[in-house]
C-alpha cells in the first residue's frame, strides 16, 4: 500500500507540472475552485465506509460466515449506489446556482463542476469494493486500482484540456475535470475484476455454508456500518472544508487587495494548484510512514509495553524530522528557480516560498496523527485540526485582504493551519505517550538543512537558471547526509524506519 501510494503521488506530480504548463495560473486557479465541491460531496457520501466495510468482512470471514460477509457487501454497495448517484445530481443541478449565488466567485468555474458531478457517483460506488476486498485482507486490488485510477486520470486530463484550450480557459478546466470521471471508473473495472475472481475463487466455500446461520437485516448492517464510519468521517472531512473555505475566502479577499476577478483566479492557482501540491509530494515519505505507524503503536499499546510505545514515538518524530527539514529548506532556497523550471509561473514563487515553510509541520502532524490514532484517541486529532482550521479562517480573511500580503497571507495561513494543528497534536502525544521531542531532536536535522541552504545559495551565486537548479540538488543532497551524520543526528535505526529506504535496507541485511 506504502508502495501503490508512492507511485500515485509520483505519477501525479508531473502531472500538475504540465496541467500548469497548459492552462497556467489561471486556469490552474478556475480548475482548483471547483475541485473543493467534489471533494466534499465524495466525503460526505463515501468517507469511511471503506474502512466500515472491511472490518465488517473481517469480522464475518473470522466465523467462517462468508454469506454474512457477502451481505453486508450488497448491502453497502446499494447504499452507496444511491448515496453516490443523490450527490452526483445534486451537485450537477446546483452548479449554476453556486455561481449565480456569489459562493464561486468565477462564473468559469461552471464546466468544471458540470464535468466533475458524475465522478461522484463512481467514486462513490466504487469504495464498497475497495473495502469489501481489503476486509478479505488482500490490499493489492487497492494499489492497483489506485495507480490505474492516476494513470488515466492524468492522461485524460492532459488529452482534454490541451484539447480544449483553443476554446477558452473555462472550456480547457472542464476538460481536465473529465479526468477525474475516467480515473474512476478505470479504478471501478480493475476492482471488480478482482472481486469477481475472488468470488469464483471461494464460490464452494460460500455454497457449502450451512443456511442456519442467522441472516442481519438490511437496516442492522446499515446502522453497523454508520456507525464505524462516522470517525473516519469527521477526520475526512477536514480536508475538503478547509479546502472549500480556502475557495470561499482567498479569492474574494484578494480582490478587497485590489486585485481584478482574474486576477484573484490566477493567484489561487498559484497557491492552490502550484505551491500545495509541492508541500503534499515532500510529504510522501511521512505519510507513508504514518500508514505502517498506526498498526505498529496500536500492537505496543494493546500490550501496555509503554518503554516500546515511547521507543517508536521517539524515533517515528525523528524520522519525520530527518525527512521534511531538508525538503522545507531546500524549497525554501529554490523557490524561485522551481517555480520557473517547474511551471513556467514565476509569479508562483512567492506562494512556493511560504508554503515551503509548512512541510516540517505538515509531517510532524501527519506522524502525530498516526500515533494518536494507534493510542485510540482518533477523535483527538479531528479536534485539534478544527481549532486549527478557525486559525486559519481568521488570518486568510485578515492577511490575504492586505496589498502588502497578498497570496502569500493565505499560504502564510495555511501554514499556520498546519503549526497549530502540529503543536496541538505533540501535546497531546506527550499525554498520552509520556514522550516529547527534546531540544537537540529538533537541532540537529534543522542546523544540518541550514548548512545544506547555506550551501544551495552558494551555488546561485556562481550559477543561474536551470543549470543553477541541477546543481543545487547534486550538492543539496550529500551535504545534508553528511552534515548530519557529522552532528551525529542520524542512526541505523532511523534509515531502517524510512519508508522505501528501510525495507531496501533490510533486505541488504
Amino acid at each position: 500500500m506504502a508502495l501503490s501510494m508512492g507511485v500515485v503521488k509520483i505519477i501525479g506530480a508531473p502531472n500538475w507540472i504540465f496541467l500548469a504548463r497548459i492552462l497556467g495560473g489561471e486556469g490552474i486557479g478556475i480548475y482548483q475552485m471547483a475541485f473543493p465541491i467534489y471533494l466534499m460531496a465524495i466525503t460526505i457520501s463515501s468517507a469511511g465506509i471503506p474502512v466500515a466495510i472491511s472490518i465488517i468482512t473481517a469480522e464475518k470471514l473470522a466465523l467462517n460466515d462468508y454469506r454474512g460477509a457477502r451481505r453486508g457487501f450488497s448491502v453497502s454497495l446499494r447504499l452507496l449506489a444511491v448515496s453516490g448517484l443523490f450527490f452526483s445530481t445534486l451537485v450537477f443541478c446546483s452548479a449554476r446556482w453556486l455561481i449565480d449565488s456569489g459562493l464561486i466567485r468565477d462564473p468559469r468555474t461552471y464546466y468544471s463542476i458540470i464535468a466533475l458531478s458524475p465522478t461522484i457517483f463512481f467514486v462513490t460506488f466504487l469504495a464498497p469494493f475497495r473495502g469489501y476486498l481489503q476486509g478479505w485482507q488482500i490490499m493489492t486490488p487497492t494499489g492497483v486500482s489506485e495507480v490505474v485510477e492516476q494513470s488515466v486520470r492524468v492522461v485524460t486530463m492532459l488529452i482534454f484540456a490541451g484539447l480544449l484550450l483553443p476554446y477558452g480557459l473555462d472550456y480547457a478546466a472542464g476538460g481536465a475535470s473529465l479526468g477525474a470521471g475516467a480515473g474512476s471508473i478505470s479504478a471501478l473495472c480493475v476492482l471488480m475484476w478482482f472481486y469477481h475472481r475472488l468470488k469464483k475463487k471461494f464460490k464452494a466455500q460460500i455454497e457449502a455454508q450451512d443456511d442456519s446461520a442467522p441472516v442481519e437485516s438490511a437496516g442492522f448492517i446499515i446502522k453497523k456500518l454508520l456507525k464505524l464510519a462516522l470517525p473516519v468521517s469527521l477526520t475526512s472531512i477536514m480536508l475538503p472544508l478547509g479546502t472549500g473555505l480556502d475557495m470561499l475566502i482567498v479569492p474574494r479577499r484578494l480582490e478587497v487587495a485590489g486585485y481584478s476577478m482574474n486576477g484573484a483566479t490566477e493567484y489561487f492557482g498559484y497557491l492552490m494548484g502550484m505551491a500545495v501540491p509541492l508541500v503534499n509530494l515532500a510529504a510522501i515519505f511521512t505519510a507513508a510512514m504514518t500508514m505502517s505507524l498506526v498498526p505498529s503503536i496500536s500492537e505496543s499499546h494493546a500490550l501496555k509495553d509503554w518503554e516500546g510505545l515511547k521507543h517508536k514515538v521517539k524515533t517515528a518524530l525523528r524520522v519525520a524530522l530527518i525527512i521534511s527539514c531538508p525538503c522545507c529548506i531546500g524549497l525554501y532556497c529554490l523557490a524561485e528557480n522551481v517555480a520557473q523550471f517547474i511551471y513556467a509561473a514565476p509569479l508562483a514563487a512567492g506562494a512556493i516560498r511560504v508554503m515551503s515553510l509548512g512541510i516540517v509541520f505538515l509531517g510532524i502532524h501527519q506522524i502525530t496523527t498516526g500515533i494518536l490514532q494507534g493510542v485510540g484517541k482518533a477523535t483527538v486529532p479531528v479536534i485539534n485540526m478544527l481549532a486549527a482550521c478557525i486559525v486559519k479562517v481568521v488570518l486568510n480573511w485578515t492577511l490575504t485582504a492586505n496589498p502588502q500580503y497578498g497570496i502569500q497571507g493565505s499560504a502564510f495561513s495555511t501554514v499556520s493551519d498546519f503549526a497549530v494543528a502540529a503543536i496541538l497534536n505533540l501535546i497531546f502525544v506527550y499525554k498520552y505517550t509520556g514522550y516529547a521531542p527534546s531540544f537537540i531532536t529538533v537541532a540537529k536535522p534543522a542546523a544540518s538543512a541550514i548548512v545544506m541552504g547555506a550551501g544551495i545559495f552558494a551555488v546561485l551565486s556562481k550559477l543561474q537558471g536551470n543549470l543553477g537548479l541541477a546543481a543545487s540538488f547534486i550538492t543539496a543532497v550529500p551535504l545534508y547526509f553528511i552534515t548530519i551524520y557529522l552532528f551525529k543526528g542520524i542512526t541505523k535505526e532511523d534509515l531502517l524506519g524510512m519508508p522505501f529506504i528501510g525495507k531496501y535496507l533490510q533486505r541488504r541485511n
